[in-house]
Formats: structure tokens, C-alpha cells, sequence
């Protein structure tokens, strides 16, 4: 049985004048997932956003949350999300429990206990205004509000900024609970190491274009990783050229270094001619995939 779709765009574009802020964005985020989504400030990650939750028009193409579309029904969409914005605004003037309050009013009410657990998790005083608080404590009462009515969907734009590493390691905690209680997230951010640790699958999108979507560990996999291979006695670089997926092959006496992209099949093949003492790999983390991602000239889809 298929997953369900609780995210789906089709083709979809937007234009600032002649600036493209997404183009031809195909995307499905299925339910029980938890999706990052990368890309460097102007990539177009807060305009996707944007489009899903209909703030802005699209120049053309379609876009689907719950398999409504925003644009006609965001009445019927919005109360089953949860949303931090990446630029937060609220009114000075309330505390924080204030503007919960009014939030939660929007919602038609929230488990009030279940907001004081969530303040007493991040640590942030509901009581004082919003005026007196730093951007990190301003960042939890965000926090707060998106979670607070228990969404099916929560789409979060740069969720930790601002957070000490206590925090964003409870925020971690946090996301995976809820999701195991089976609501789905759709995680904007370029802190690489928190999408690792947090997130099932990615996409990764360069100047408005996505050029890939993967589970983490298949993109991983694929990825370029560095080796140094030590052997019983001096080989030549001569020996070493022409395998698949080796590049940047560096020899000096007896010691070789390489990247390697994908599998490692052909190169280990092709060494087992040789007495080797050691070898070492140093496997790709998230960011060293994104990099070299970017590094590439051609899409890849």
C-alpha cells in the first residue's frame, strides 16, 4: 500500500519579477515522515513555504496539503499545521502566555497542561512579556505554538536558530516523539548536522531547483568518501588509474590517497593485487553530501 501524500507540488514555479524563487518543484512528502529540506539562504526554501501555505501566489504549477489545495481551501488546511516562521513576530506588549492564549483562541483551544510541559521542556518562563525575552527564549514560545495543538503537520523554517545546544538537543527529543505519535514534519534549515540527525529523507535545492531527493543513508552511500590505502610495498599512481568512482588519486611510496564516490567495489578489486596493510575510510557525513552536490555542474534528478 502507498503512503499517503500529505505534501505534493507539481511543476510549481514562482517569479519576483524576473527572479526565480522556485522553479518546476516536484516534491511529495509522505505521512509519518520527517523531510528536510536544504539549501543555502535564497535557495528558495522560505518561498516554498510560502507556496504551501498559501502566504504568496505561485506564477504557475499546482501545490496539494492533504490533497487540498491552499489556495482554495486553506480554511480546512491550516488548523491541522503547525508552523515556525523564519522570521519571528509577536506582539511585544503580551507575555508569553498571552499570545499562546490568542494562538491557542485561533485553534479553538489547546491542553493547556500540555503547553506547560512544553515551556517546562525549553525552559522558557511563560509569564514574562514578550518585550523582555531574548530571540532564543522568542524561539521557544514559537516552538511552543506550533506544537501546542498537537498538528498532523508541522512545517518548521529554520526551527533552532537561536537556541543553545540543551535546547536544540531537547528540541530533538521532541520532533522524534511527535512524530512517532504519527505527525509528519517538513523541516527548512541549513544546519546540516541537526537535518542528519533528525530527518528521514531529504531534498536539497540550488538556486530554486530541487536536484535530488533521498533517504539520508542511500544519499550516503552514494556519496564521495576519502580513503588511504597503505600497502606492503611502493606502487605507482599508473596502477591505481581508471577505476570507476576514483578520483583525486594521490600516490607517495607505499601510501594512496583517493576519494571514491558510490560503491567501493572496483577499487577494492582491484587493490586486492597488492598486500595491503591498512585501510582507512573516512565515510560522508550529510554536509560533505550537500557539498559536493553543489560542487556538481549538471542537475541531477
Amino acid at each position: 500500500m502507498e503512503p499517503t501524500v500529505v505534501i505534493e507540488t507539481k511543476k510549481l514555479t514562482k517569479y519576483y519579477g524576473k527572479q526565480v524563487g522556485v522553479m518546476d518543484l516536484d516534491l511529495a512528502v509522505h505521512e509519518g515522515e520527517v523531510f528536510g529540506y536544504l539549501g543555502p539562504n535564497g535557495a528558495g526554501k522560505s518561498t516554498t513555504i510560502k507556496l504551501l501555505l498559501n502566504f504568496i501566489n505561485p506564477t504557475s504549477g499546482s501545490t496539494a496539503v492533504f490533497g487540498k489545495d491552499p489556495q482554495k481551501q486553506s480554511t480546512g488546511i491550516l488548523g491541522d499545521i503547525g508552523y515556525i516562521p523564519g522570521e519571528i513576530h509577536m506582539y511585544d506588549t503580551l507575555s508569553g502566555r498571552d499570545h499562546l492564549k490568542f494562538q491557542a483562541s485561533l485553534q479553538g483551544g489547546v491542553d493547556w497542561k500540555y503547553v506547560k510541559k512544553l515551556a517546562f521542556r525549553l525552559q522558557v518562563d511563560l509569564n514574562k512579556p514578550i518585550k523582555s525575552l531574548s530571540h532564543g527564549n522568542k524561539q521557544k514560545i514559537a516552538i511552543i505554538a506550533a506544537f501546542m495543538h498537537e498538528p498532523k503537520l508541522l512545517i518548521l523554517d529554520e526551527p533552532t536558530t537561536g537556541l543553545d545546544p540543551l535546547i536544540q538537543r531537547e528540541f530533538y527529543d521532541l520532533v522524534s516523539e511527535v512524530n512517532q505519535a504519527g505527525s509528519t514534519f517538513f523541516i527548512s534549515s541549513h544546519v546540516l548536522p541537526e537535518v542528519e540527525r533528525m530527518c528521514h529523507r531529504v531534498g536539497i535545492l540550488k538556486e530554486g531547483r530541487l536536484i535530488v531527493t533521498e533517504e539520508i543513508d542511500t544519499l550516503k552511500k552514494r556519496a564521495v568518501r576519502s580513503l588511504e590505502i597503505q600497502f606492503a610495498r611502493e606502487v605507482k599512481t599508473a596502477d591505481l588509474q581508471g577505476i570507476k568512482g576514483v578520483r583525486e588519486l594521490q600516490v607517495e611510496g607505499n601510501i594512496a590517497h583517493c576519494r571514491v564516490e558510490g560503491s567501493l567495489d572496483q577499487l577494492i578489486k582491484k587493490i586486492s593485487k597488492y598486500e595491503v596493510l591498512n585501510l582507512i575510510t573516512q565515510e560522508a557525513d550529510l554536509e560533505q553530501v550537500f557539498l559536493d552536490y553543489y560542487k556538481r555542474d549538471k542537475n541531477v534528478a
